[in-house]
């Protein structure tokens, strides 16, 4: 970050990507209604107002503790997740279970979250999901915005997978919200290359940088994956391609990850977050209008 940063630079910044990713995952959701798919087909908006689901609710957490801590405290961040867990936002049955024990009954996070999936944890999609924001806080500070994605990424998923996903989600946003940040879609996915450990991750990004010249969504989608199994490598390298491809057109970049299919919200929410991450990428007004407001506890906590 420059010298002259403050933290309301930096709360603005990640507040504006917290709004890309509320739009996208909020809009995206829509789309896992039978009724609204010839909608997306079409690239016609489907109707009525837009609920956003946990990608959002537990990027609110990531916010509300920068904003309080200047960095991310992982207690804090975890109390965070459990105490504004709504069930019916569409958490996965696990971590539905973790924030349920940790409100509930105390639980400790760091043997709930380490003992997930026979003591494996889980590689899902959810750390990289919540993570945009606090990209756009650390931008001009990539190698910052890694370390503490991945410190993020500990309280609910300790896959190796899901870490590094977390972290090059985070590095994404960084380098978009640094007005020095690379040039073009092949630099900025190169640099997070460099930022992120090797891993299915790192290869997928890899891979997602040797086909910026493919137009063919299905095609890229088809190598890439686009969250159908919902794992953090199935996810992240076709989100970092479909932003990277379209940094300066919010609205571009959601129709081409939507029709991708899979995980829509999850996708559509990681890419909204990094492009809107610098001013340039913010979502149409019309559809910031109707999603769902953000809750008054993302800043105040």
């Amino acid at each position: 970050m420059t010298p002259h940063t403050t933290d309301t630079d930096r709360a603005a910044r990640a507040l504006a990507s917290l709004r890309g990713l509320a739009v996208g995952d909020a809009l995206g959701s829509q789309f896992f209604v039978p009724a609204n798919y010839p909608a997306l087909q079409d690239g016609q908006l489907p109707p009525g107002t837009w609920g956003w689901t946990d990608d959002t609710e537990m990027a609110c957490s990531i916010l509300s503790v920068l904003a309080e801590h200047g960095r991310i405290d992982q207690d804090a961040l975890a109390l965070s997740f459990a105490e504004h867990h709504d069930f019916d936002r569409g958490y996965g049955p696990a971590v539905n279970r973790m924030l349920r024990l940790i409100r509930q009954e105390g639980a400790d996070w760091r043997e709930l979250a380490a003992g997930l999936f026979n003591g494996q944890g889980s590689w899902g999609n959810g750390a990289a999901m919540r993570v945009a924001p606090l990209g756009a806080w650390y931008a001009g500070d990539a190698v910052q915005a890694t370390h503490q994605a991945e410190i993020s990424a500990y309280t609910t998923h300790q896959h190796r997978e899901a870490v590094v996903g977390a972290m090059a989600v985070a590095a994404a946003a960084a380098l978009v919200a640094d007005p020095a940040g690379p040039a073009t879609p092949s630099d900025l996915l190169g640099a997070v290359l460099d930022l992120v450990p090797r891993s299915a991750v790192h290869a997928g990004v890899r891979r997602a940088r040797d086909m910026l010249d493919y137009a063919d969504v299905a095609t890229v989608a088809a190598v890439l994956g686009c969250g159908r199994r919902t794992s953090a490598h199935d996810t992240v390298p076709f989100a970092l391609w479909a932003a990277a491809r379209h940094l300066d057109d919010y609205e571009r970049a959601f129709w081409t990850t939507a029709r991708a299919g899979g995980d829509i919200d999850t996708t559509c929410a990681i890419v909204g977050g990094i492009v809107a991450s610098r001013p340039a990428g913010a979502p149409p007004a019309t559809w910031a209008e109707r999603t769902e407001v953000l809750p008054d506890w993302a800043l105040s906590d």
